[in-house]
């Protein structure tokens, strides 16, 4: 017993003479809570074009993208590329109009699939989840606005990502959406005025 009192001493004593030295000489200091020049830069995913197609907007009738092509009715989009996809709600998904992403090369990873604004089953779930496993394809199914704000989170951060989307029947607004119609208008309307 005597030993490991010992032993633990001398660690306990070793540890202690060990001290790490920090270089700090790199470290800028402020003096202020924002000492810089003031400028903030913000980039906006879905304006920048460079990162691929992202989706910009939606409505009943399609998508707008990131370069300012409107999309007519559902659609599969790719990194680069859109198709039309020929589904009209979610009764018309299945395994034949599922095949497209089947047979991409370089294989998908994930399969985003947008659903509008229906509630999936249980049993097309399970479904659509066992044909993709079998091709070794990840699947989400999310209502349409979600599966668009994640197939351009994943296609920034450069994932082998699709997206299968239907357009939604019905759309709810929120606050801000009111809020921004309402402020595009008056500057549409300052600018006319601004013309005479």
């Amino acid at each position: 017993m005597c030993f490991i009192y010992n032993l633990k001493r001398s660690v306990y004593s070793t540890a202690s003479i060990l001290r790490r030295t920090i270089n700090t000489s790199g470290i800028r200091r402020h003096t202020k809570a924002y000492d810089c020049d003031g400028k903030t830069k913000v980039s906006i995913f879905n304006t920048q074009q460079e990162l691929g197609i992202m989706i910009t907007g939606y409505s009943q009738y399609g998508f707008r993208l990131n370069n300012d092509v409107v999309v007519i009715g559902p659609i599969a989009v790719f990194p680069k590329s859109v198709l039309s996809w020929n589904v009209d709600n979610l009764n018309d998904i299945n395994e034949k109009s599922l095949s497209l992403f089947t047979t991409l090369e370089p294989k998908i990873d994930v399969l985003i699939l947008g659903v509008g604004d229906q509630t999936p089953t249980s049993n097309f779930s399970k479904k659509i989840l066992y044909f993709m496993k079998t091709h070794k394809i990840n699947v989400e199914v999310l209502r349409t606005e979600q599966a668009c704000a994640t197939f351009n989170f994943l296609n920034a951060e450069n994932r082998m990502v699709a997206s299968a989307l239907i357009p939604p029947v019905h759309i709810t607004y929120n606050e801000n959406d009111v809020i921004g119609s309402n402020v595009n208008r008056l500057k549409q309307v300052s600018f006319v005025n601004s013309d005479k």
